[in-house]
């Protein structure tokens, strides 16, 4: 069942929402060879605290860490570890908070020092992808309508579009009805309305969008072990169209 928010609860989202953007200006400033990813994780527990929330991850299904940290061919899920980012990494950091008993969710992918040309694009038409998306939450869409126009861009580029994960609504929990997938046909699922709230996340790889989970049960890697780059927004379903949640205001 999709639950409807307020303006009231869209409002204790976005400030949940603006915590976790503002952590990931931290982040990505702190992103330069040589860093652990343990610190990374470090940084944002500390943010989370500071805000007066609590990180949205850790213990979340068991899951150890505050940050979801996904480098070069992983997609999503990966637990922030020892290893020490190198030159030319591509780093997916996804994190949430939990503010005032209400989620933030929100994404980026940053390079490490200078990357490949085609890690640059990989990344850029994500970003954009993702955009192309929200554009589509609008009352009276479909939520194929937001999916296909995703695909539809990451794919005219030449990338694939992860299946086996997608966005979720937000709200009072992490993940709540309805699923946003990457993917599909336009005017088809879900009637979009006012009050929606929804994390829309574009995973989008350089070759084959099939994906193997790791022995650890949550590291998810593409099957080919090419890039994979992953951007992701909380946004909400107004009468005027989508409005990004997830916006820092702090300086970059």
């Amino acid at each position: 069942m999709v639950y409807l928010k307020n303006t009231d609860e869209i409002e204790k989202i976005r400030k949940a929402s603006v915590a976790v953007a503002n952590g990931l200006v931290k982040l990505k400033a702190a992103v330069r060879p040589g860093l652990s990813l343990k610190e990374l994780d470090r940084i944002a527990e500390d943010h989370a605290l500071q805000q007066k929330g609590i990180p949205a991850f850790k213990g979340y299904r068991s899951y150890p860490a505050s940050l979801c940290v996904s480098v070069n061919h992983v997609v999503v899920h990966g637990i922030p570890n020892d290893y020490l980012l190198q030159e030319g990494d591509i780093v997916g950091i996804d994190y949430g908070i939990v503010l005032d008993g209400y989620y933030g969710d929100s994404a980026i992918t940053v390079p490490v020092g200078k990357v490949s040309d085609k890690a640059n694009q990989l990344m850029s038409v994500t970003r954009d992808s993702l955009m192309k998306g929200i554009a589509q939450a609008r009352p009276g869409n479909r939520m194929g309508d937001i999916s296909y126009a995703i695909q539809f861009y990451a794919e005219s580029h030449g990338f694939s579009v992860v299946r086996n994960f997608v966005g979720h609504g937000i709200g009072k929990r992490l993940h709540e009805e309805p699923q946003v997938p990457n993917f599909g046909p336009k005017g088809k699922g879900l009637k979009l309305e006012v009050g929606m709230v929804l994390a829309i996340e574009p995973m989008i790889n350089e070759g084959t969008f099939e994906t193997e989970i790791l022995s650890d049960g949550w590291t998810a890697v593409t099957k080919d072990r090419k890039l994979s780059a992953h951007f992701e927004h909380t946004i909400a379903i107004t009468k005027e169209g989508p409005i990004i949640l997830s916006t820092p205001d702090i300086a970059a």
